[in-house]
């Protein structure tokens, strides 16, 4: 079956019909903003699509599970109780006053968040092969899909930090408020992160292998089992390029001290994010007209 693509629009996937079959040539969009403009809107009408996947990934996780959604939870609390053991009774590491639990927890739960979307999302493509060859579809909404999965275990493990906040009486103010816009900074950045990586592992599968070590030295990068203040201040303009660093901060500060994000931090976690984002996706949109053929 052939189709002659000359005349397809510069930016976007020609379809034709050859008898009663749907022809669909996908092509590299044009690098401007009504491209993507275009491949945004897109992506706009297959959202049942992406509702039914992201519904799909997280029934597939906990299926035929005994524990179910407390899985969820499992993984961001038996962290927190292993570094409790070792970094408040064995090595004695500082937690600004705050009692290590709920320090390691407020540190530990938008992580697992940021790992868990990143770490599954690398293999998205990879691990849809059958249906990337197969059926169009707009490919960015297999790893958004593995990031709302991930942020709703998110949203459940939450509730384990709302029991750990009434029993440690940590004060409740109105920056609470601030969290909504903090985990929306890192919603953007592991949209842009996971855009990237799964486009590069189509073509290197390295990077899937890599990813687990990638991430435990990036956690360590991150201010979770420790304070931001035992970082020497010589090393903060380059520590601080980590947009994760104020993220993780600022949902402490906005949690457990009950005051506003340190802007300065939040802002270039929010710049870096900001202008990652729209570049992975030109990225992602490109790659994605010869996906098929390489994965």
């Amino acid at each position: 079956m052939s189709i002659d693509v000359s005349s397809a629009p510069v930016g976007g996937a020609l379809s034709g019909r050859k008898g009663d079959r749907r022809v669909t040539v996908i092509r590299a969009p044009a690098f401007s903003f009504a491209g993507m403009l275009q491949q945004l809107t897109k992506l706009v009408e297959y959202r049942d699509l992406l509702y039914t996947l992201t519904v799909h990934r997280i029934k597939v996780r906990y299926k035929q599970s005994v524990l179910g959604l407390s899985w969820a939870i499992l993984q961001p609390l038996s962290l927190m109780l292993i570094y409790t053991l070792i970094f408040s009774v064995v090595a004695r590491m500082p937690s600004d006053d705050i009692p290590y639990p709920l320090f390691a927890y407020t540190g530990l739960l938008p992580w697992t968040y940021f790992s868990t979307a990143l770490s599954t999302a690398t293999n998205g493509l990879v691990s849809h092969s059958h249906l990337v060859t197969k059926v169009y579809f707009p490919r960015e909404i297999l790893p958004v899909t593995y990031v709302l999965a991930a942020l709703f275990d998110f949203l459940i493990a939450s509730l384990v930090l709302a029991g750990l906040m009434i029993y440690y009486r940590a004060p409740i103010t109105l920056n609470f408020l601030y969290v909504v816009p903090i985990i929306l900074v890192l919603t953007i950045f592991a949209l842009a992160m996971s855009l990237f990586m799964s486009a590069v592992q189509v073509r290197f599968r390295d990077v899937g292998v890599a990813m687990p070590l990638l991430l435990q030295v990036w956690m360590f990068a991150t201010p979770i089992i420790y304070p931001l203040s035992a970082v020497p201040e010589r090393l903060r303009p380059i520590y601080d390029l980590n947009p994760t660093v104020g993220v993780i901060e600022g949902f402490r500060n906005v949690l457990l001290q009950g005051t506003p994000p340190n802007f300065r931090a939040l802002g270039a976690s929010a710049l870096v994010s900001l202008i990652l984002l729209p570049l992975m996706y030109i990225y992602f949109k490109h790659v994605e007209a010869t996906v098929a053929d390489v994965v």
